[in-house]
């Protein structure tokens, strides 16, 4: 009996292992019009089995790419494409960028400070005094989401200010939503995730 721990490692084994036994015959024939001919035959087959990816745009192109990986690029055959190579494959991806690694006040998030920015772009009158009073009730819902505690109405306006350069400021009738209140929904909402998370849990040892 032929196990699987003593066969071929497989390339891509989503393919299954007909498939790269396939690829390997074609690699084997001499002929390059025979190897042709069998290359486009395999494809057809590697598409079928994934006919849901049919009309999904480059479906063809991935195919053609998987046919070379699979075969260790020593498959020698004219694709519509331009082929792999080793190298390409093995490329390591560029570093991601984290523009925002070295901003103030991070707490706050980046959606609060792009509120901050249009609302500066707002002419005063209503409209921009209802935008800046919400940013700031946002600011302190966020600030102690993040602290898990209380803060001073005080320095959720000193951050506003500092964070606007100065250029925006809350109406003079405006009031902060109460911090006891703020406080309470975090616990209840973070009492209930955890309850959802144990009753998840006992779900899956049930399981």
């Amino acid at each position: 009996m032929e196990y699987n721990s003593g066969r071929p490692k497989m390339i891509i084994a989503e393919y299954g292992r007909h498939i790269q036994k396939m690829i390997n015959h074609a690699t084997s024939i001499e002929n390059k019009e025979e190897r042709n001919h069998c290359a486009r035959s395999i494809i057809k087959v590697m598409g079928e089995l994934n006919p849901h990816l049919r009309d999904v745009a480059d479906f063809n192109h991935k195919l053609w790419d998987h046919l070379f990986i699979m075969s260790n690029f020593q498959l020698d055959v004219d694709s519509p494409y331009d082929r792999p190579s080793p190298e390409k494959l093995n490329e390591k991806p560029e570093p991601l960028a984290y523009p925002e690694a070295n901003v103030k006040y991070r707490h706050y998030g980046k959606i609060v400070r792009q509120l901050l920015a249009k609302a500066m772009e707002y002419e005063e009158g209503k409209e921009k005094d209802a935008l800046v009073s919400s940013i700031a009730n946002l600011m302190k819902k966020t600030y102690i989401t993040w602290n898990n505690d209380s803060v001073t109405d005080e320095i959720i306006l000193g951050d506003l200010k500092r964070l606007s350069n100065d250029k925006l400021k809350v109406p003079e009738n405006f009031e902060f939503e109460n911090t006891i209140e703020i406080v309470a929904r975090n616990q209840k909402r973070r009492k209930r995730s955890s309850n959802n998370q144990r009753q998840h849990n006992r779900s899956r040892k049930k399981n």
